[in-house]
C-alpha cells in the first residue's frame, strides 16, 4: 500500500485517482473522510442544503467493487463531489435555494448529474446557492448563506456559493456550479480555487433550473486546473434534451495538461480591467499585474488591446438576464411573491419593468461584443484579466446593490459565450484570495486549460489551503 502524506480531504482528484486506480485507497475510505470533514466544519461554513450520507456510501461501495474487479472508469471514478442545488436529482429535492421550490423533488436527473454518475463520481450532497442563482446572500430565504473558508466573516461570492465553500474547505473534491454573469469564476476567485466556464453549448443545461436561457452555462469548481479538466470531460458533449448544446467533437482535455505557453499572445484590455475605476480594488489589480508578468516570464507575449463594447456589456448582461428571468418566474412572482427572498424578488421584478426595446438593444450590444471579441481573437490567443473587481466582501455592511453596480469582469464572457477560467494568483494583505481570468476562442477549452495549467504549475498557489 502506498503511503499517503496528506489528509485525505486535501488530496486533489489527480492524486486520489492514482491511489484509487492502483487499489491503494478505497472509495469508501475516501468518502468517509469527506463526511468527517463535513462534520468538523459545516456548523461554520453552511455549505450544504442536503447531505446524502447513506446514498453516497452505497455509491462508494459500488465504486470499490468496480475498481477491484478491474472496471476502472477513469479520473472521476470514486471521487466525492457536490452539486449546486439547481441540478435536478431524481428522488432528491432540488430547492434552487428558495422557499418557492423548498419541497420540489425531480423525477429525473439533469444530464450533467447523470453523466457524473456514469463517470463513477460519488455525490455527497446538494449545496447552498444564492436564490435562483441571483439573489444573495439573503437571510430572508430558508437557507443560511455559505461562509468563506479563508475568513468566515466574509462572503464566498455567488451564486455558486456553497460549491465554492465546500471545495475550498475540503468538504468535497469538486462540484458543479452554474454561471450567468460570473457565478462559477467569481466564487472560485473569492475562495482561492479554480472555476471553469466552458463555451456556451459545450455542456448540456437540461435539468438545470434556468436563470437566463441565453446566458446560462454549466461548469466545474475544483482545487486545480487538471481536476476541472476531468470534470469537464465527464459532462461535456451534445445532448438531445438541450437544443442549444453543441454537436462539435469533445476533445481529450487531459492532453492540455502540459506546461507550455511560449509564443502565445495574451490580450490585455487595460482600459477596462486595469485602470483606476472606483469600483475596482487597486490591490486586486496589483496582484493580477504580477501574475501577468509571470505569464510573460514563461514565454507568453502580452499585448494591450482595446474592446470598446466592454463599457456596455455589463448593462447588456443584466438586462438580458433579468428579462429572461422574469419570463421564467412570472407565474410565481404573481401568485406567491412572499415565497421569494427580498433580494431576488426585487431583481426579478426589474425584468418585468423593462421593455421589448430594452431587451432588443441589449441583444444588439451583445452581437457587437461577440463580433468585436472574435475579431480580437484573430490577433491574440487569449484574454487575461482579473476575475473579480474586489476581494470577498464582509457580511457585515454587505450591500446587495453594489454587486449589480460598477464593472463586472466576468459578465463579458457570458454575453459572448466564450470559455473562461479563473485560477488563483495570490492574496491580499489581509489574506483573501485573488483570481486571474483567462478566456479564449469559442470551444478552445484545451487552450484555456493549458494556459491556466502552465501558470498554476509555476505559481503553486493551489498548494495553500484555508485553516479551518
Amino acid at each position: 500500500m502506498a503511503q499517503i502524506d496528506k489528509k485525505l480531504y486535501e488530496l486533489t482528484m489527480r492524486e486520489a485517482g492514482k491511489l484509487l486506480k492502483n487499489g491503494d485507497l478505497s472509495p469508501v475510505e475516501l468518502a468517509q473522510a469527506f463526511f468527517e470533514r463535513i462534520d468538523e466544519t459545516e456548523d461554520r461554513l453552511h455549505s450544504f442544503i442536503t447531505l446524502l450520507n447513506d446514498r453516497a456510501m452505497g455509491e462508494a461501495r459500488k465504486a470499490e467493487g468496480e475498481i477491484r474487479s478491474g472496471n476502472y472508469k477513469g479520473p472521476m471514478h470514486g471521487i466525492p463531489i457536490v452539486l449546486k442545488d439547481l441540478y435536478d436529482t431524481a428522488g432528491i429535492r432540488t430547492t434552487s435555494g428558495s422557499q418557492v421550490d423548498f419541497d420540489r423533488v425531480p423525477t429525473e436527473d439533469s444530464t450533467a448529474t447523470s453523466r457524473l454518475a456514469e463517470s463513477g463520481a460519488i455525490l455527497l450532497g446538494k449545496v447552498t446557492m444564492h436564490e435562483f442563482a441571483l439573489g444573495g446572500p439573503d437571510w430572508t430565504t430558508p437557507f443560511e448563506p455559505a461562509c468563506n473558508p479563508w475568513n468566515l466573516d466574509h462572503i464566498t461570492g455567488g451564486s455558486s456559493s456553497g460549491t465554492a465553500s465546500a471545495v475550498a474547505s475540503g468538504q468535497a473534491m469538486g462540484g458543479l456550479g452554474s454561471c450567468t454573469g460570473g457565478s462559477i469564476r467569481g466564487p472560485a476567485s473569492l475562495c482561492g480555487i479554480v472555476g471553469l466556464k466552458p463555451t456556451y453549448g459545450r455542456v448540456s443545461r437540461a435539468g438545470v433550473v434556468t436563470l437566463s436561457w441565453s446566458q446560462d452555462h454549466v461548469g466545474p469548481l475544483t482545487y486545480t486546473v487538471e481536476d476541472s479538466a476531468y470534470m469537464l470531460q465527464a459532462i461535456a458533449g451534445h445532448d438531445p434534451k438541450d437544443p442549444t448544446s453543441s454537436r462539435s467533437t469533445v476533445p481529450d482535455y487531459s492532453l492540455s495538461l502540459r506546461e507550455d505557453i511560449r509564443g502565445k499572445v495574451f490580450g490585455l484590455p487595460r482600459h477596462y480591467f486595469f485602470d483606476d475605476d472606483p469600483s475596482v480594488n487597486a490591490e486586486v489589480v496589483a496582484v493580477v499585474e504580477k501574475a501577468v508578468a509571470e505569464l510573460e516570464s514563461l514565454g507568453a507575449k502580452i499585448e494591450e488591446i482595446e474592446l470598446p463594447s466592454l463599457d456596455y456589456v455589463r448593462a447588456a448582461n443584466t438586462i438580458i438576464m433579468v428579462s429572461e428571468a422574469f419570463a421564467y418566474h412570472e407565474p410565481n412572482l404573481k401568485t406567491r411573491p412572499e415565497d421569494f427572498g427580498e433580494i431576488v424578488r426585487a431583481r426579478f421584478r426589474i425584468g418585468g419593468m423593462l421593455s421589448a426595446g430594452d431587451y432588443l438593444q441589449a441583444q444588439r450590444c451583445r452581437q457587437w461584443s461577440k463580433r468585436e471579441f472574435a475579431a480580437a481573437l484573430q490577433k491574440v490567443d487569449f484574454f487575461v484579466t482579473p476575475t473579480m473587481t474586489q476581494p470577498a466582501a464582509a457580511f457585515e455592511g454587505y450591500d446587495p446593490i453594489a454587486t449589480i453596480q460598477g464593472r463586472s469582469f466576468t459578465a463579458p464572457f457570458n454575453v459572448t459565450g466564450l470559455p473562461a477560467i479563473s485560477v488563483p494568483c495570490g492574496f491580499t494583505q489581509t489574506g483573501l484570495p485573488v483570481g486571474m481570468q483567462i478566456a479564449g476562442k469559442a470551444f478552445d477549452e484545451p487552450g484555456v486549460i493549458q494556459a491556466a495549467y502552465t501558470y498554476q504549475q509555476h505559481a503553486g498557489w493551489y498548494e495553500r489551503r484555508p485553516n479551518i
